[in-house]
């Protein structure tokens, strides 16, 4: 791997590249893209090029660590400061299609990404799965998820339902030219609406541990 920049100039020059690299393998697809395409739409040589990333392996694979970093610091912060799990859910679900919506270079860079790079492919999703099982646990603990739930089983499938739906009612509304600035109200309440009957513990099984009664 290529050496971090040392200077703010650099940082601001590899942060170009990486940003025009997102469109150029979102718009062409890893195979169709070249070095020279990123170069000449990022205005640099290919020496400068060079000077951050090995290659265009290299360059993709930063291209999915980036995304990955935007999108869970979006989730983040919408979630925190929300008082109860519910509405960390909402705040982070609204943010995530709201990500999506402006980003859809995500679900096309992580399309591809199955395919040239599995091993970090699987590091974008057990990234955002971490933090997502921490949620859950402390939800467990005050007795906002009931104990019966695996909260890492809960995560995935939760994670699993962004994706999807984001992918129906964002990015394939966007491709057929009916892009939404953000989810359509109805489907981010059904949404919503789904994820709370999953996760509201019925009477009598919410957690019982020390934790729910302080």
């Amino acid at each position: 791997m290529s050496a971090l920049p040392r200077t703010e100039r650099g940082g601001r020059t590899r942060a170009k590249i990486l940003e025009v690299a997102t469109a150029v393998f979102a718009e062409r697809g890893y195979h169709d893209a070249s070095i020279v395409k990123i170069t000449e739409a990022a205005g640099v040589g290919q020496g400068t090029f060079y000077l951050y990333f090995a290659s265009k392996q290299e360059v993709f694979e930063e291209v999915v660590r980036d995304l990955n970093s935007r999108v869970r610091r979006a989730m983040v912060v919408a979630s925190n400061g929300q008082t109860g799990r519910l509405a960390a859910e909402r705040e982070g679900f609204r943010a995530y299609f709201r990500f999506t919506a402006d980003n859809p270079a995500l679900y096309r860079i992580m399309r591809q990404a199955e395919f040239v790079a599995p091993h970090v492919l699987r590091e974008h999703y057990e990234r955002i799965a971490a933090g997502y099982v921490a949620g859950l646990q402390d939800a467990q603990q005050h007795g906002e998820l009931a104990e019966s739930i695996d909260p890492e089983v809960a995560a995935w499938a939760l994670m699993g339902i962004g994706e999807l739906v984001g992918l129906r009612w964002v990015l394939w509304e966007h491709e057929n030219g009916n892009g939404h600035a953000t989810m359509p109200p109805h489907v981010f309440e059904s949404t919503m609406r789904l994820i709370e009957r999953a996760l509201t513990p019925l009477p009598g099984e919410g957690s019982t541990t020390e934790g729910r009664s302080s």
